[in-house]
């Protein structure tokens, strides 16, 4: 079995650098099993032509013995023959979503400033299970728990392959040890504090024992059921966003807008604002938009205004201004 799993694996990661002819690749790690499955994978990759490939570590130092995991780490893909960069941060978060925010700017920024094509992580389907009850927590629409995909676009220059997706950690324990791969033990797994902790020891053996055996198989094809009609509305509320924005200037034909179904008035709004501002304006904002819409008779109203722009509406456009303030 193990050998027919990194045979595939191995291929769905050629087969994606030969799409997009990358030759530059990231592997972001955390130093657990996942990690080190992972560098023993990517070490199966033969290619004739040259591949530059490196690690990445952020250690955010909530582990006394954070710095004997980073030796684990650097002694495991020395002998590999890889190099690995390793990112400490001085200051402590407390907050796991912060940790994780903070985890992704650092390796995005990391992969421009080096001109990586690809990054590559160790994401799980636990891992999306778990990502899933964290986001819904959150009040995430369908775009937040259908987050976790197999490969997406980040940027114009930059994709992120996960190709361990469709395996869970049950999987990719047994994997590692019948390679006799030098797992880490994460003591951070276990701190009951930690969201996700207490959903993959708590909730989940919960809900399997009380609701349903298969509920992560259940819930992986539900996510992956609104990740394809998300998929699809997007397409749509894109149509609609470019059929009605403005020739010249930064705005939206909102009378026309408002004629659609609400939800790609929601969607085509919020596309409005990542083109234009590379803002992902909130589900709160773009409700009360809608909301002064159907309110609003001649006048011209600003919305809601921030240190750089006055958001304002008529009874035709959405339209942003610089504010002078």
């Amino acid at each position: 079995m193990s050998c027919i799993t990194i045979t595939k694996l191995v291929k769905l990661i050629k087969n994606f650098i030969n799409k997009i002819k990358g030759h530059s690749i990231l592997v972001a790690i955390s130093g657990g099993q996942d990690s080190i499955f992972l560098i023993n994978l990517l070490a199966h990759l033969n290619y004739e032509h040259r591949i530059k490939l490196s690690y990445i570590y952020v250690d955010h130092q909530w582990k006394k013995n954070s710095n004997i995991q980073i030796e684990h780490l650097i002694n495991y893909l020395t002998i590999k023959k890889k190099n690995i960069i390793v990112y400490q941060i001085n200051q402590v978060i407390q907050s796991e979503h912060e940790c994780r925010k903070q985890r992704y700017q650092i390796i995005n920024q990391h992969a421009v400033r080096y001109k990586y094509q690809i990054i590559i992580t160790g994401h799980n389907s636990t891992d999306k299970v778990e990502t899933f009850f964290q986001n819904i927590s959150r009040k995430a629409g369908v775009e937040g728990i259908s987050s976790l995909v197999v490969n997406n676009h980040i940027n114009n220059n930059i994709f992120l392959l996960r190709p361990l997706l469709n395996l869970n950690k049950e999987n990719i324990y047994k994997l590692c040890k019948k390679l006799n791969l030098p797992i880490w033990s994460d003591s951070t797994n276990y701190i009951y504090s930690l969201n996700r902790n207490r959903i993959r020891y708590e909730l989940v053996p919960y809900l399997r024992n009380f609701f349903n055996t298969k509920i992560e198989e259940n819930l992986i094809y539900s996510i992956t059921n609104h990740y394809y009609e998300n998929e699809y509305i997007k397409q749509n509320a894109t149509k609609v966003y470019l059929a009605n924005k403005h020739k010249l200037k930064i705005a939206i034909n909102y009378r026309n807008l408002s004629r659609q179904h609400i939800i790609l008035q929601i969607k085509a709004i919020q596309i409005f604002y990542l083109n234009n501002l590379q803002i992902k304006l909130k589900y709160e904002i773009v409700k009360k938009i809608i909301h002064s819409y159907r309110n609003i008779l001649s006048r011209t109203i600003i919305i809601f205004e921030d240190k750089n722009y006055l958001h304002i509406l008529n009874k035709q456009w959405l339209y942003i201004e610089t504010n002078n303030k």
